[in-house]
């Protein structure tokens, strides 16, 4: 997504291909994340989505442009200079790239600066929160282009029916990709009970209906289990599956997000029947750093977070597990630790036996409490039986 954001600006797309599989590098132009400056030398090394590694060179010529994020043409740009490059920053160096991909003398450097992406990107995530729905696909309807999803509350699980139409943006997860960006355009063809999704639009005048203006999906895996071993130098976990008691290796890249779920936040909640009722004393999830607790410290406006939102009769307002799930404190693999009961979602990938995390939540012995489905007389509990079809999405992230 952001190379198509630079490239379209540009008019690049259709001119240059790839070059070496590597979708930021073409023969005129690469893009990437600037990771260092010398000043001195006039130089810098940025590194592009797929992990490679370019110096750009910079002369007396060459000419330097701010573009804000969601801009389609350098229209309103601005003229910015060397100095005003920073590390974390993210650029178009055009040039002749050499044949070995590595090097590009930079005729034009067009920037956006890590600023302005981070404020973008927060105003994305707030959009998608406070018009947002996520749950997962439980029937399709390919004639009148309908999807069903099962939205789960505090109060417990609605159905709520998503309407595709020709102006709707479809967009779904690869295999093996971890990132919201990443998505690929999609169809309604390719949509799967099971999927989970995410939509952006608006509620209608019935509660269990919902108009989305973007939709992205994809076909996830959802396992818990209880860490074994981990690796901190190839920043994998090792895992014995909670239900088939097979061993599972996950593997955790710099995109994938982890938290850990407090187990005093579930000491008022209600497992089993079908739903987990509300905290007790209407508690707010727990404040915490990060990408997934921005915006913790403003309340949410009334109703937000879709159809369902409101959590049905009793419900708090404008919360759902899901939501409270995305505001829960980041965590970092070193905060793993050995014996803890972890949840981990993944795309479905080439080897089943690993899974690269889109996201873990870490100390979920509570959260599967509250999650699974009170037991028969007589049935042995099944620690990972609320995974299945609880309504809960681990898989989609925000932008």
């Amino acid at each position: 997504m952001k190379t198509f954001l630079f490239a379209v600006a540009l008019g690049l797309i259709t001119l240059f291909a790839p070059q070496g599989g590597d979708p930021n590098i073409t023969a005129k132009y690469a893009i990437g994340e600037v990771k260092s400056i010398d000043a001195t030398a006039k130089q810098l090394i940025i590194k592009t989505d797929a992990g490679s590694t370019v110096t750009v060179s910079l002369g007396d010529k060459t000419t330097y442009k701010k573009l804000a994020p969601g801009e389609t043409s350098l229209t309103n740009a601005t003229d910015v200079t060397f100095a005003d490059l920073a590390e974390g920053d993210r650029i178009m160096a055009q040039g002749t790239v050499a044949t070995d991909l590595k090097s590009v003398p930079a005729a034009r450097i067009i920037v956006m600066t890590k600023g302005d992406l981070a404020k973008k990107a927060d105003a994305e995530r707030a959009e998608w929160r406070r018009r947002g729905i996520l749950g997962v696909i439980t029937a399709l309807k390919p004639d009148t282009k309908e999807i069903t999803i099962s939205n789960r509350t505090m109060a417990g699980t609605q159905s709520v029916v998503i309407p595709i139409s020709d102006k709707t943006e479809m967009r779904r997860y690869a295999p093996d990709s971890i990132k919201f960006g990443d998505a690929k355009p999609s169809q309604f063809s390719e949509l799967k009970v099971g999927d989970q999704l995410r939509a952006l639009g608006d509620r209608t005048e019935d509660p269990l209906r919902f108009t989305p203006q973007k939709v992205v999906t994809g076909s996830f895996r959802t396992v818990g289990g209880v860490v074994t071993a981990i690796d901190p130098a190839t920043h994998e976990i090792q895992i014995k599956e909670l239900e088939k008691k097979t061993p599972l290796t996950i593997v955790i890249k710099q995109d994938a997000v982890l938290r850990r779920f407090p187990a005093e936040f579930g000491m008022g909640f209600r497992p089993g029947g079908g739903g987990a009722g509300a905290p007790a004393g209407g508690g707010q999830a727990p404040a915490g750093g990060g990408q997934a607790a921005q915006g913790n410290a403003q309340q949410r406006p009334q109703g937000a977070g879709g159809p369902g939102g409101q959590g049905g009769p009793g419900g708090r307002p404008g919360f759902n597990i899901n939501d409270m799930l995305e505001r829960l404190p980041t965590i970092s693999i070193a905060d793993v630790k050995v014996g803890d009961t972890i949840i981990v979602s993944s795309t479905q990938g080439v080897d089943p036996t690993r899974l690269t995390a889109i996201s873990l939540v870490a100390g979920a012995d509570t959260l599967l409490a509250m999650l699974a489905p009170r037991p028969q007389a007589g049935q042995a509990p099944n620690p990972a039986a609320g995974l299945g079809s609880s309504g809960v999405s681990f898989g989609i992230g925000l932008p």
